[in-house]
């Protein structure tokens, strides 16, 4: 009998109606068949947050607030003062902080993991955002940092993200792999304003028309290169280094999707490790979620990033852990089953 088998046949078995506990019932399923055991466990749960600047940003047509506010945000994460640090604090989810690269120059004794590809990518509406030695570091930096967190003894997995101007970047993935107009994929982002709005869009299909994003040929790394993030960039290989260590991956929002779809295009197994934490507010996420053909655990209007949604998430994939290892079963506790 196959794991996925064994574990239905276990979870059918407990002291409730059969399908009772609803998607937990799926959530303790996947994380089975995910660890391929019946007594699954998440183990140190951790977010690591990506944060990067984009070049496009500098010059305000795609983002209401100032590239500034990337760097003024870490700090505010090593102070414990962000949504992040609160809901990591209250669930005991380890949280690490990351200069993918931010345009700043942050004191070496801050603790966050000084990985700074470049101070911030170029502008895309020029030309290339990065480099291929650049897109290739932040790769294998966003792998290594995950394998260093997986040899500290988690099995659980969310990623962040902080970037002023980086849902532009995650619409022009989105456009990409789902062929939607830019319309469609673009959002307001950090508080745009309807003007603020059409200018991001007239702005974003001129890059795609630059980068000729319709040509369904372009490989992940070339459309990194073209359009990506450092930050989204070092997210992508963390994807794909911890679906290869077999950890349960929890997506956040928007962003942490457009990274998925390109860390998905370089390795088709990583989906298979994965759980989506909520459908974020922002335009576009619903349907990036159906492109994929995923469901999400929560629905609660957020739009925040940072990995807010996948913190929030943890505690609910924990308790269908739980139930699926500490509740009886009908024969253990003695109580009839249906005839």
């Amino acid at each position: 009998m196959s794991i996925a088998k064994q574990l239905q046949h276990k979870i059918d078995a407990k002291t409730k109606p059969v399908g009772a506990l609803g998607v937990l019932e799926k959530i303790a399923l996947k994380v089975g068949i995910i660890q391929n055991t019946l007594e699954p466990q998440i183990n140190k749960p951790h977010i690591i947050v990506f944060a990067g600047d984009h070049g496009i940003a500098a010059k305000g047509v795609v983002n209401p607030y100032p590239q500034a506010v990337t760097a003024q945000m870490v700090l505010n994460f090593v102070k414990g003062g962000a949504a992040i640090n609160v809901f990591t604090k209250q669930h005991g989810i380890g949280l690490t902080v990351v200069d993918a690269g931010v345009n700043f120059d942050f004191d070496h004794s801050l603790p966050i993991i000084h990985a700074k590809i470049n101070h911030s990518t170029k502008d895309y509406s020029e030309g290339n955002a990065m480099s291929e030695n650049e897109m290739q570091l932040a790769l294998e930096k966003g792998k290594s940092i995950v394998q260093d967190i997986y040899n500290q003894g988690s099995n659980t997995i969310g990623f962040g993200e902080m970037g002023i101007g980086n849902t532009s970047s995650a619409a022009l993935i989105m456009h990409h792999y789902t062929k939607l107009p830019i319309s469609d994929c673009v959002g307001r982002g950090t508080g745009s304003n309807d003007e603020q709005l059409k200018n991001k869009i007239q702005a974003l299909t001129h890059s795609s028309v630059l980068h000729q994003l319709s040509d369904p040929i372009i490989s992940p790394s070339e459309l990194l290169m073209r359009i990506g993030g450092f930050e989204i960039a070092m997210m992508t290989g963390a994807y794909i280094k911890a679906a290869e260590l077999n950890m349960v991956i929890v997506v956040d929002g928007f962003i942490a999707t457009a990274a998925l779809m390109l860390a998905n295009e370089m390795d088709n197994k990583v989906l298979d490790g994965c759980l989506f934490a909520h459908c974020s507010d922002e335009q576009g996420h619903r349907q990036m979620l159906n492109h994929l053909n995923v469901a999400p655990l929560l629905q609660l209007g957020m739009r925040l990033g940072e990995g807010t949604g996948a913190a929030l998430a943890i505690p609910v994939i924990q308790s269908a852990v739980n139930f699926l290892n500490e509740m009886a079963s009908f024969e253990s506790a003695g109580v009839s089953s249906k005839s």
